[in-house]
């Protein structure tokens, strides 16, 4: 483990980078809809931006100390034309659904993805309506997919629509690309510091999946999964989803099944968490001693999708409105 704590310090090798856009517009509280944005570079957020403030609000220093001052202004023009979409949006999707008062709230997730390695990189859109998947575009084939059965409408006018698909590759594959490279070079230092985690093997009951749990790691760009004598597994594995702390940190936990392991097979199974920039790995090996139940002092509390922790937390946003 004395060769983790290199990884406290700040690393500068090239690895997989990603800008996360996170737009949301509620209705249902005032007569139109509150919109906000977040967003993320290597699942740091930077920036925060709310309508009611018509005002970008950054969240890192390296930020404020790294960009020219028109780029605040650019960014806040960009929300505001980005308001009145949404909000029609909102407003056609509760006509589609037959959905004429309540609270309702819509979710749009986009951003890219680039390797400084290989400099490939990709881009993804995804559409959210109260808290579930409705569509999501698929830059390989230039096409959306629809997530639900009403959504098929809106694939095929968007899919016919070639202006928006020839702006969203350009977007996605470029614009977005060149606005993280130029983050990622400014904020270095802040963005490729890496922090390893804390794993612990946990079970609710004695019949229940053991689950590998890390915790405390950043950045957001891991693996982690079960291996037997050297092989990875598949069969009898669940992995979770990676899950934001309240720190800035992240957690993630990968589930065996230990009813498809014989006793005598323990010793050959092995926890393995692994950044995807560095080599090294923390091992945890599959040992009795080391599990922590729901009947010991350690809680165990289930893990949600990442989706709908994002949607609870602002559905709380927008009725007791949050401190930027």
């Amino acid at each position: 483990t004395g060769n983790w704590s290199l990884l406290t310090i700040l690393l500068f090798f090239a690895y997989r980078h990603t800008m996360t856009y996170i737009e949301t517009a509620a209705t249902g509280w005032n007569e139109s809809p509150e919109l906000t944005e977040v967003i993320f570079v290597n699942g740091q957020e930077f920036v925060h931006y709310k309508s009611s403030l018509k005002k970008m609000v950054p969240k890192t220093e390296w930020i404020e100390k790294t960009v020219d001052p028109e780029y605040w202004e650019r960014e806040r023009q960009r929300n505001i034309r980005n308001e009145q979409a949404i909000k029609a949006h909102v407003v056609w999707l509760m006509e589609r659904l037959n959905q004429t008062s309540g609270v309702h709230i819509l979710q749009w997730m986009y951003g890219c993805e680039w390797n400084e390695d290989t400099e490939e990189v990709t881009g993804f859109e995804i559409l959210g309506y109260d808290g579930r998947d409705y569509v999501a575009f698929d830059l390989k084939t230039e096409t959306y997919i629809a997530s639900a059965p009403q959504a098929v409408i809106t694939k095929h006018n968007w899919d016919r629509d070639k202006t928006r698909i020839l702006y969203k590759k350009y977007f996605l594959t470029q614009e977005c690309v060149d606005k993280l490279k130029n983050f990622v070079n400014s904020g270095r230092k802040s963005l490729m510091k890496t922090v390893p985690p804390s794993v612990s093997l946990l079970q609710k009951t004695p019949s229940s999946p053991l689950s590998c749990h890390a915790t405390g790691f950043f950045p957001n760009v891991a693996e982690m999964f079960w291996r037997k004598d050297g092989e990875e597994l598949h069969e009898g594995v669940h992995k979770g989803e990676i899950l934001p702390n309240n720190d800035e940190t992240f957690q993630m936990s990968v589930d065996l099944k230990l009813s498809s392991v014989k006793p005598e097979d323990w010793e050959r199974h092995e926890c393995v968490f692994q950044f995807s920039s560095v080599n090294k790995e923390i091992v945890t090996k599959l040992d009795k001693t080391k599990i922590k139940t729901n009947t010991g002092k350690t809680e165990f509390k289930g893990r949600l999708l990442i989706f709908k922790n994002i949607f609870i937390f602002l559905l709380a946003c927008f009725v007791i409105p949050c401190t930027l």
